[in-house]
């Protein structure tokens, strides 16, 4: 068993689920490819689109490539659902391609959990839609999404 930690812990609650869905809001938000990795465990698989990813170097890799193409990237992750070790969230993205083209991305995630906090597997469905710059809704500066900043739900997506 690997000795890090992520909390929350599972079995998870509605608030430590929220918890947790903040977090890796937060994490993504950052756009650090080396932090967020460290969320995952090292033996991590993923199916983004149709990608699949295994472990925390493809994840580096990958992350490193996304974030090249995705720029001005704001996500809002949002609970769906739970249960004890696993946690489904759906989530919206903005960002623009390297000719200026703006997108906001819409998915759905179910994620799995380790005892210690460390997301073990990941399956995310992303559907694009090109926008104008002027129906963005995501404008806080890079970073974290401030509190005040409303939901997908309070935006209507």
């Amino acid at each position: 068993m690997s000795s890090e930690q992520r909390p929350p812990f599972p079995p998870f609650t509605r608030e430590t689920a929220i918890e947790k869905v903040r977090k890796a809001e937060d994490a993504w938000n950052s756009r650090d490819p080396q932090k967020v990795s460290l969320a995952y465990s090292v033996d991590s698989r993923w199916r983004n689109r149709n990608q699949f990813i295994n472990g925390r170097d493809e994840i580096v890799a990958f992350l490193t490539s996304k974030w090249q193409r995705e720029s001005d990237y704001r996500l809002i992750k949002e609970l769906w659902a739970f249960t004890e070790n696993r946690i489904a969230v759906r989530f919206a993205y903005e960002s623009h391609d390297e000719t200026g083209q703006w997108f906001r991305s819409y998915g759905n995630e179910n994620w799995e959990f380790d005892s210690n906090g460390l997301m073990t597997a990941r399956h995310a469905s992303i559907n694009d839609l090109a926008i104008k710059p002027t129906e963005r809704l995501f404008h806080w500066p890079p970073g974290r999404r401030p509190d005040d900043h409303p939901s997908l739900t309070d935006l209507g997506l």
